[in-house]
């Protein structure tokens, strides 16, 4: 059967069913047309009814037929990685049924996505699974905007963004939104909105151009892409009149905003989805992100593009940005984006460093001293921070034999109360003797719950059986490090805390031989390798060269100036900005 009568046969089919539907039907009701702001809706020839919607909107008490959405959405991310994969997934995520679909051409993405969101149906891209899909969805009617392959029902054909406007009744011409812009422009309409949008330079692609990269013919050495759609002609005359879904409830959508996910956010809003822009694929990035999840509280989230990780990373990262709770520099993440200023010690005594020379109040404003002159060094956000040493490396081997005395948590709690008071950052630094540094982290969970509490390791004072602290340098292995970033991920994600900072403490790459095996896949913490090397601030340079070398996977980075033994002096904050790569955390001692 050729398709030009297998088209016929499918549109006699559908005017039929569509004169049964418009006979039980009110004419005019919550048609594809725009609102006159009275409640009623116009159909595409302008005309206006104001009955058949009790309701006064689409879906429940309507009798025009209207999609259907999912109505418990499963927490999921949508992986596909073309526009027309990321369509099809996000048409099965959001839509049980729909009377209408829209099909776009590749370089018409954005003007039937805006017409998808008017309509409250889904937005497909041309593609494999495309007519499939619009069998699943059982569609009658395919608006479709620029060449296309046949999808296999009646099809209402326009050429382009302006033919649009004029299907849809809307006056002017079709809004140009820059690329880059594209995914932000479609989030702001409201369901139901009757907006054309279309890419500012669309005039710059040839007409049917697959512009995605993805879909190129597989085997093509010549990255030839394959040939256009033919035009399709038209096999009705004006779409059916269709009401607006029932909205979803409970379901946040995420994107990172590329111009790759319109067609999929226009499903989302057509649901009446709210879709929320996360440039970096992690909710927990930025104080917008957080403070948006937490206004939504939302029971399932959906991630659109593999850049949200698998379903499971989405949703325990969603949950932890729920709670709105934040660092100090804002955001849920410790790195990247942000600069430490530190003092080092123990606030017990003063020979341990510099955090240890006043009281509480006072160590405090000190370390805000310290840190304001970075301010204007960089962009980022600078954080005042305080590394304490919590567990103290000892001479002798005290009752429990492990050269090592452990402070006591009141002891510490005033100052880490005071820090989160100034919006300070601080950091648990332990010196285990012979006992391990997980046992020792585990003493300090209480501490380490709070949002602002950090872990530091510090291998020099790691003794092995026979050691003792002094007469040799210690380390650790990658296992017992690894040990640590479990324990420490886990308890983050249990309690929904944001992420942590580990600091690793080396100033010989043997403190801890395979320092670039450490695992960094636990998104939960960071890691981060400080250089505590002192004196000659050449030599100093040669041992941050060194560990860069020995751990180059290691992305962020510490750097300690120390008051008394660097020579002829500690770096000034100007000069420890010009250290290469610029460190992320820098303390002073």
């Amino acid at each position: 059967m050729s398709v030009h009568h297998a088209r016929a046969r499918r549109r006699w089919a559908a005017l039929t069913a569509t004169a049964v539907v418009l006979a039980a039907c009110t004419p005019g009701a919550d048609s594809p047309g725009s609102s006159d702001g009275t409640g009623s809706q116009t159909g595409t020839d302008g005309s206006s009814d104001g009955g058949g919607d009790p309701a006064g909107e689409g879906g429940e008490g309507s009798d025009t037929p209207a999609a259907a959405p999912v109505a418990d959405p499963e927490q999921t991310v949508l992986a596909g990685g073309t526009a027309a994969e990321l369509s099809v997934e996000a048409s099965r995520a959001f839509f049980e049924s729909a009377p209408v679909v829209v099909v776009a051409a590749q370089d018409e993405q954005l003007a039937a996505a805006s017409a998808g969101v008017a309509l409250g149906v889904p937005v497909l891209v041309d593609g494999p699974g495309v007519a499939e899909e619009v069998e699943r969805l059982g569609a009658e009617t395919a608006l479709t905007v620029g060449p296309v392959e046949d999808p296999g029902v009646d099809v209402l054909a326009v050429e382009d963004a302006q033919a649009l406007a004029e299907v849809l009744d809307v006056e002017g011409p079709a809004e140009p939104v820059p690329d880059g812009e594209q995914v932000q422009a479609l989030v702001g309409l409201e369901p139901g909105a009757r907006t054309v949008l279309t890419g500012a330079d669309q005039d710059d692609t040839p007409p049917g151009a697959d512009t995605d990269a993805a879909t190129r013919t597989a085997g093509d050495p010549a990255g030839q892409t394959e040939a256009p759609a033919e035009p399709l002609e038209s096999d009705v005359e004006e779409l059916p009149e269709t009401s607006a879904p029932e909205p979803v409830d409970g379901v946040t959508v995420m994107t990172t905003g590329v111009d790759r996910d319109v067609a999929a956010v226009a499903s989302a809003r057509a649901v009446g989805a709210p879709v929320l822009v996360v440039p970096e694929g992690d909710p927990r990035a930025t104080s917008e992100t957080v403070q948006a999840l937490a206004d939504a509280d939302p029971r399932t989230v959906i991630g659109i593009g593999e850049e949200f990780g698998a379903a499971q990373t989405l949703a325990w990262r969603a949950q932890t940005a729920a709670t709105g709770v934040e660092l100090p520099g804002g955001g849920q993440l410790v790195l990247p984006d942000k600069t430490y200023v530190a003092l080092y010690g123990n606030p017990t005594t003063s020979s341990l460093g510099v955090l240890g020379e006043q009281g509480p109040e006072e160590t405090v404003e000190r370390a805000e001293e310290v840190a304001a002159p970075y301010a204007d060094l960089t962009d980022e956000p600078v954080v005042p921070a305080l590394e304490i040493i919590a567990t103290v490396a000892s001479s002798d081997a005290g009752a429990d034999g492990n050269y090592s005395n452990e402070m006591d948590l009141e002891t510490l709690r005033p100052l880490v109360d005071l820090a989160e008071e100034h919006g300070m950052y601080v950091v648990l630094d332990l010196q285990p003797g012979r006992t391990d540094f997980l046992t020792q982290a585990k003493v300090y969970e209480e501490l380490l719950r709070r949002p602002h509490v950090g872990l530091a390791l510090d291998p020099e004072w790691r003794l092995g059986p026979s050691e003792v602290h002094l007469q040799q340098i210690g380390q650790v292995d990658v296992a017992e490090v690894d040990a640590v970033v479990d324990w420490l991920a886990d308890l983050t994600r249990d309690h929904d805390l944001p992420q942590k900072m580990l600091v690793l403490h080396q100033f010989q790459t043997r403190m801890i031989p395979g320092a670039d095996e450490v695992d960094q896949s636990r998104t939960e913490v960071a890691v981060l390798i400080h250089a505590d090397g002192q004196g000659a601030q050449a030599d100093k340079q040669g041992t941050w060269r060194s560990l860069h070398d020995h751990a180059p996977s290691v992305p962020y980075w510490g750097w300690k100036n120390f008051y008394d033994e660097d020579l002829p002096g500690p770096l000034s904050p100007e000069q420890t900005m010009q250290v290469e790569p610029t460190p992320d955390f820098i303390s002073y001692q």
